[in-house]
């Protein structure tokens, strides 16, 4: 996944131009902004394919940014990394669709296995097709949207997003939390199982809406999930 183009928004200069040359001795194509103006700017230039933001910026909130990056493109991945260990902009930003939240400081080798993380589970989107139905369903990977049994089209979240996947590409199979996490959240993160049956009750909500009645994610007890589509 090397060669892909990375827009890194960092305002303080060494660095900002540190992770710019790391990043880039990683094969990635990045360009380093370090204003929302000029981020801003850069975003509709390259067209990137994962955004680093900090949230301090001189002009602007980086959160505000990541805002503007969402509604213009929803297969942006977005990751913060910031010196606000703030437990409430850790959750807007993660209600934005935001991939990670890294706390300054950091190992650059972290960052960079965080991304490797993040790109692999991304793979499912690259390959899937852009519409995939199931009974009265409508699943955009691509689009992170879904349309349930009335026809409402709500968006995803990127984990939603990678959880669906997942799913899918095991439909009618157990799906453990530990796989879950190990695909999506990595080997180094430990979200409880809290976290992720929040992220199921949005997709429930999805499948069960089915007026065909053949999707239905169901809990295995102590193991994790399976969404069962009859005649798949």
């Amino acid at each position: 996944m090397s060669n892909l183009p990375l827009l890194l928004v960092e305002d303080e200069p060494n660095l900002g131009e540190t992770l710019r040359d790391y990043l880039r001795a990683k094969k990635f194509q990045v360009e380093l902004a370090k204003s929302c103006q000029e981020a801003r700017e850069k975003f509709h230039l390259i067209k990137p394919v994962v955004a680093i933001l900090d949230i301090g910026l001189p002009d602007g909130s980086g959160i505000d940014l990541a805002k503007d990056f969402r509604k213009a493109r929803k297969d942006c991945v977005l990751l913060f990394c910031s010196a606000l260990n703030d437990p409430s902009l850790r959750v807007e930003g993660f209600e934005l669709g935001a991939e990670d939240y890294i706390t300054k400081p950091f190992e650059l080798k972290e960052l960079t296995l965080r991304l490797d993380r993040i790109l692999k589970s991304r793979q499912f989107t690259l390959k899937n097709p852009d519409e995939l139905k199931f009974g009265s369903l409508i699943f955009w990977p691509k689009r992170f949207e879904i349309q349930d049994g009335s026809g409402e089209i709500s968006p995803l979240g990127q984990k939603e997003c990678a959880i669906l996947e997942l799913f899918l590409e095991k439909r009618n199979e157990v799906v453990s939390r530990d796989e879950m996490i190990e695909t999506i959240w990595g080997e180094n993160s430990f979200p409880t199982n809290r976290t992720i049956d929040n992220y199921i009750v949005k997709l429930r909500k999805w499948a069960e809406s089915d007026s065909l009645g053949i999707i239905k994610i169901v809990s295995v007890r102590g193991i994790g999930y399976k969404l069962e589509i009859k005649g798949n």
